[in-house]
């Protein structure tokens, strides 16, 4: 007789079960969400003429070098908690960022790590982007670019509580986790497709921001209504770390560079 109802099993990667985790792990965190919508049409545009003269410049890493700026500007938004009453402030922005590579004939999310970004250029950044997703992997790869332990690769054989443990013991212990994972991520699940909203994802860093879609539509420019290409975001600051206002400050400053179509010429 046959199954009425048929299905097939599928095994999830190893790699996502960081992912688990991180919600886990993030649930936690005092972060507040900020959406913003940011216009980026400067940018895009001076992308494009640069593109057009041959020179390549990633839109991310356009992304990445900013915040980064905005970032070196007010250091407590990236620092993180050392002990009940103190801050550990890095005086570089290392950001963690996802590449999608190829395993055993499936796309799977590897983490990378984006090391001083704050003092490097905009091609500089997407260079390192294009190196990581032209490097092979091997399956033994935790993050790229980075030899992994025994320790590490064994986190992916541990139970669902011992491997959030992991993570507990790693964020009390700021320079370890800096090293491991930077103090920023940016991830950009949103740009995929056309979705005019945001992603609230979760994050276990100091300060995570979610990349949406650029969508164009009628924004007032001065006087005037004008189409613009506009990119939503969603910024996840940690309340524990830094107040409201500086919040505002330090946003203010990212969205000002965006717009202005800052370091690309």
């Amino acid at each position: 007789m046959p199954n009425p109802h048929p299905y097939h099993l599928r095994s999830i990667p190893s790699s996502r079960l960081a992912t688990f985790d991180v919600f886990a792990v993030g649930m936690r965190k005092h972060h507040v969400s900020a959406l913003l919508e940011l216009d980026v049409s400067r940018g895009r545009e001076k992308i494009r003429a640069l593109k057009a003269r041959g020179e390549s410049v990633s839109f991310t890493a356009w992304l990445i070098a900013l915040l980064a700026r905005a970032l070196e500007k007010y250091p407590e938004a990236a620092a993180y908690r050392y002990g009940k009453r103190r801050l550990m402030v890095f005086e570089d922005i290392h950001v963690s960022i996802v590449v999608e590579k190829e395993l055993d004939g499936r796309r799977v999310p590897i983490p990378m790590v984006i090391e001083q970004a704050n003092r490097k250029s905009v091609n500089a950044i997407t260079g390192e982007i294009a190196a990581a997703k032209r490097q092979e992997l091997n399956d033994r790869d935790v993050v790229l670019g980075r030899g992994s332990s025994w320790y590490e690769r064994l986190y992916y054989h541990l139970p669902g509580f011992a491997r959030r443990a992991v993570w507990t013991y790693l964020l009390r212990r700021p320079r370890l986790a800096f090293a491991k994972m930077g103090n920023v991520v940016l991830t950009s699940v949103g740009m995929i497709g056309t979705l005019n909203g945001w992603f609230i994802h979760r994050s276990v860093h100091p300060i995570s921001f979610g990349i949406g879609s650029i969508i164009r539509k009628p924004v007032v420019v001065g006087e005037e209504i004008r189409i613009r290409e506009i990119l939503n975001a969603t910024v996840l600051l940690d309340h524990d770390l830094i107040d409201g206002a500086p919040m505002v400050r330090c946003l203010q400053a990212w969205t000002r560079m965006l717009e202005e179509g800052a370091e690309l010429g």
